[in-house]
């Protein structure tokens, strides 16, 4: 006889309303300097261009990540508490959370993420395959909020584990990037604990090479939302008016990825408005931050987190740290 195995619970905290987010979709696109919120690359083309783009030999936060994770695996999970709430930040399909279930044994599982049907379905997979956890689905835009104390204390004796990997972190301004970390922090009491993936300060020639292949997979993926733009503001970009570009900030230390106008066009939005993009100009689209070892230490501390470890490639490439609240 089948025994059917539990649905997992799924919790919504997201209140759309896509005429504000339209809203403020333009409000970007007509700004001064014009920009798109990095969430619009990711529809279904989007999200298949990004899974190349971390397989390309130029791009190594992936596998460097990945790497200092299997190295340092059974070291970073006895610096854990036991029976936690492993709570995976932006977990798709909760593949990188899967190879540590066997070494940390949380007694939970918590799925966040902005797609909720995709979250439902790699929970379930989860929950098939290891049945003693408890998997939940919270469908968030972590980025902007994040209020599960409730959910935490469902387990007042499970203390939770952040997991952030993917250096995503970087994508945020930095006191974004703070006010993240502080959040977290207030969820994590005295016993939880921050496992994040940070991207490290390194040549700027390594750096640009990653979010500009030599197969163009990048230019693609950048490109590619103009499409989304399109088709979310009924507008009528011409991408082949475009290209793109990524170019390291040194001094703010981050990549920035736009798209360049390369022939000057008139975009229509709708019957809202028009904007002439001029040749030369460009559309911001994205910021990837990078850190140095104690830069990023001391935003841990900054947010409350007292005490860190590190764990990095030997050509400290990428940096995983491990941040607890101070007693």
């Amino acid at each position: 006889m089948n025994i059917a195995m539990p649905v997992p619970r799924i919790e919504n905290t997201i209140e759309t309303n896509l005429s504000m987010e339209k809203a403020q979709l333009l409000s970007g696109l007509l700004s001064p300097q014009a920009r798109i919120d990095p969430k619009y690359f990711y529809d279904d083309l989007g999200c298949e261009l990004f899974t190349r783009i971390c397989e390309l030999d130029e791009y190594y936060p992936t596998r460097t990540e990945a790497s200092i994770f299997d190295n340092c695996r059974a070291e970073i999970a006895a610096a854990l508490p036991d029976a936690a709430q492993w709570i995976d930040l932006g977990c798709g399909d909760c593949a990188k959370s899967a190879r540590w279930l066997e070494h940390v044994a949380p007694t939970r599982l918590v799925g966040v993420d902005i797609a909720g049907d995709f979250l439902q379905s790699s929970l379930t997979g989860v929950a098939s395959r290891y049945p003693g956890i408890d998997c939940v689905g919270v469908v968030s835009d972590f980025t902007q909020a994040m209020d599960i104390h409730t959910l935490i204390s469902e387990r007042p004796d499970a203390p939770p584990v952040f997991f952030y990997p993917g250096s995503s972190i970087g994508n945020f301004d930095r006191p974004h990037a703070l006010r993240f970390l502080r959040s977290i922090r207030h969820h994590c009491g005295q016993d939880g604990r921050l496992l994040i993936g940070v991207d490290l300060v390194k040549n700027r020639d390594i750096l640009e090479a990653a979010y500009d292949d030599a197969q163009g997979v990048t230019a693609a993926f950048n490109l590619h939302v103009l499409e989304v733009v399109n088709r979310e503001l009924n507008a009528d970009f011409d991408p082949e008016r475009f290209r793109h570009r990524a170019v390291f900030d040194a001094e703010q230390q981050r990549i920035e990825m736009q798209l360049v106008v390369d022939r000057e066009q008139s975009v229509r939005f709708a019957d809202e408005a028009t904007r002439r993009f001029t040749e030369g100009e460009h559309v911001l689209t994205e910021y990837s931050h990078k850190y140095t070892i104690d830069g990023f230490g001391a935003m841990l501390k900054e947010a409350g987190f007292e005490r860190y470890q590190v764990w990095t490639d030997p050509r400290q490439w990428f940096g995983v740290f491990l941040a607890e609240p101070g007693r």
